[in-house]
């Protein structure tokens, strides 16, 4: 089976649907900077080498520095590389994480990017989180100032339902949504499909994730058909599953980097994609 390999955000930002995930190169829990610097800043270099034009960050990471790394690596810019960020999320230590959408914060979290990554404006803004103790008007109204003033072209979410989005389109386009989603885990399968109908990127975060030892023996017998890895044919059943599924596949090392991009030569057959389909255990 073939798939589509490219997808226009907003119908204006043409992306090769396989992109990169920098979260992974920050230090241990997402913290502070990596174990191997020189490593970190050739993923990043190698990655655009590959045909990446869209790489996917946050303030949070680091926090801070996966946005610096990004600006060191790559700034100025090749032409056509998109960077999405995100903000709403504050850091006190390793792996943790507190939601915090206020526009203080917002606005705060946006111009330190802005800084950080050396640009005027942010290609893709994502909200990392809608918080519940911040009345969701008060968040998408900052938004749709910080895209009226130039500061972003192009606004996404982060781990929404479909109530979300529509309550946020009142304020401003949304482009891409980004939430949990693999093989093994189709909770937001329903949004995915509205996000389809409706010409919106879907961006999954952890779209390889865990599984039951029945799910990782299926992916395995699948993969040995393909002489591949059971993480490839994770990301490539994503690429077939939905034209409008955009991949942010992280990682530290070029050698992972590099593995991982060849999930796009394993070309699923329609017998592996029914096999797939049917794999979830919590299929919406």
């Amino acid at each position: 089976m073939e798939f589509k390999k490219t997808f226009t955000i907003g119908g204006a930002l043409t992306v090769n649907r396989l992109g990169y995930g920098a979260m992974r190169i920050t230090g241990k829990g997402v913290w502070g900077p990596p174990e191997n610097k020189a490593e970190a800043l050739k993923v990043l270099k190698r990655a655009v080498e590959l045909g990446v034009n869209f790489i996917d960050t946050a303030d949070s990471y680091g926090p801070y520095v996966s946005e610096e790394l990004i600006a060191e690596a790559l700034h100025p810019y090749p032409k056509g590389l998109a960077i999405a960020t995100k903000g709403g999320f504050l850091r006190t230590g390793p792996n943790q994480w507190t939601i915090d959408a206020s526009v203080a914060h917002l606005k705060q979290a946006l111009e330190g990017s802005l800084k950080r990554l050396k640009v005027d404006a942010i290609d893709l803004y994502q909200l990392h989180r809608v918080d519940p103790k911040v009345p969701a008007e008060e968040t998408f109204a900052f938004l749709q100032k910080a895209q009226q003033e130039g500061k972003v072209k192009h606004i996404g979410l982060s781990e929404v339902s479909v109530a979300d989005i529509e309550k946020a389109q009142q304020f401003f386009k949304v482009v891409s949504v980004q939430n949990m989603y693999s093989v093994d885990n189709r909770k937001w399968e329903s949004v995915l499909e509205y996000c389809n109908a409706h010409n919106i990127a879907f961006i999954p975060w952890y779209p390889m994730g865990g599984g039951s030892s029945q799910n990782l023996a299926q992916l395995n017998e699948i993969a040995k058909q393909h002489n591949s890895t059971i993480h490839q044919v994770a990301l490539s059943w994503l690429l077939h599953h939905s034209n409008n599924i955009l991949l942010i596949p992280g990682t530290s090392t070029v050698s992972h980097l590099e593995e991982n991009m060849k999930c796009t030569s394993v070309l699923l057959t329609d017998a592996n994609m029914k096999e797939l389909d049917n794999m979830a255990a919590n299929k919406a």
